[in-house]
């Protein structure tokens, strides 16, 4: 939390000071009634004291005070709010090494799977792609709202041979651009150039190295210019393997590509090596494209807040001393 206007805060030294008055006010009445009155004269008296209710208004009064002086010093705080809008391409590597068994039933069932579950759950305001790639990229849904048919889409995949990594970022990029272009308007409408871009987001999964078209290095850069992050997720295990003929081809997950890209473009970098992991994976990107961090002045709340305990304040007093404090 930091503070727009820090030096009101030394009105909580004035409000420290009123609670100390109060505890030693407290502590010299104690000592009077000891001093002039036996304490069996004092139960006789008065046997029934107030107890915690004596000091009840007088804590709450001296909170409220402490918020007006928390409030006058706007206090700002970091908070998580709904993104309205949001562009998401899942580009899904279809390469012939996503056939590996190390992942049941297979590397490309789980992560078609996957990437259902994780497009079913995003906000319904979010427009959805999917670009597929082995030798090129290619785009298999134009980004939409209707989530249930990028899902049905995604039971089309078919498996071809080499990687284009690189260029199924840039594909992807391009699908976002055009997907939140504004549209042209009326020079003079100052709340089209004003409004807040559409965010966008490419959540990238692969097995295998780039063999083809752009480097990882090349489309983070362009990533990066874009202000679009990339987050990957590298699926597979080490052992992973392909019959290819009669041959057994090994087809090792290649993370510190991906890594690269990731942290090149200013996204994260995940690995997965079954499907629940990727679930998992899944799930946590969802979390952060659906939320950003905004700063919120909180000096509103703490007003209202210390307004409600002087009300409560008030409302004690009356009730159980028959004045206001």
């Amino acid at each position: 939390m930091t503070f727009l206007s820090p030096w009101w805060l030394l009105l909580l030294l004035p409000v420290a000071a009123l609670v100390g008055a109060y505890l030693l006010a407290q502590r010299r009445r104690r000592r009077y009634a000891v001093r002039f009155a036996s304490l069996p004269l004092l139960d006789a008296v008065a046997p029934a004291r107030p107890g915690w209710r004596r000091h009840a208004p007088a804590v709450a009064f001296s909170l409220a005070l402490a918020l007006l002086a928390l409030a006058a010093a706007r206090p700002e705080a970091s908070i998580r709010v709904p993104h309205e809008r949001a562009t998401v391409v899942v580009a899904l590597d279809t390469s012939r090494s996503m056939e590996a068994e190390d992942v049941a039933p297979n590397r490309l069932d789980a992560a078609r799977a996957a990437a259902e579950t994780f497009v079913e759950n995003l906000p319904d305001s979010f427009n959805v792609g999917v670009v597929v790639f082995s030798g090129t990229a290619t785009v298999l849904v134009e980004p939409t709202t209707d989530h249930d048919a990028v899902a049905a889409r995604l039971q089309d995949l078919t498996l071809g041979s080499a990687t284009a990594i690189g260029d199924a970022v840039v594909t992807s990029l391009d699908v976002i651009e055009r997907t939140t272009r504004p549209e042209p308007t009326d020079p003079a409408d100052e709340t089209a150039a004003q409004a807040e871009p559409v965010p966008g987001r490419v959540v990238l999964l692969s097995d295998g190295t780039n063999t083809r078209g752009r480097t990882p290095e090349e489309a983070a850069a362009a990533a990066e210019a874009a202000g679009v992050p990339v987050s990957t997720i590298a699926y597979g295990t080490p052992g992973g393997v392909i019959t290819s003929g009669s041959r057994t081809v090994p087809v090792p997950v290649d993370e510190d590509a991906l890594t690269g890209l990731a942290d090149g473009s200013g996204g994260q970098a995940y690995t997965a090596a079954s499907g629940d992991e990727l679930a998992a994976v899944y799930e946590d990107i969802g979390s952060s494209i659906g939320w950003r961090t905004e700063d919120r002045e909180l000096t509103p709340y703490l007003a209202a807040l210390a307004a409600l305990l002087l009300t409560v304040t008030g409302v004690m007093s009356i009730r159980w001393f028959a004045r206001l404090p």
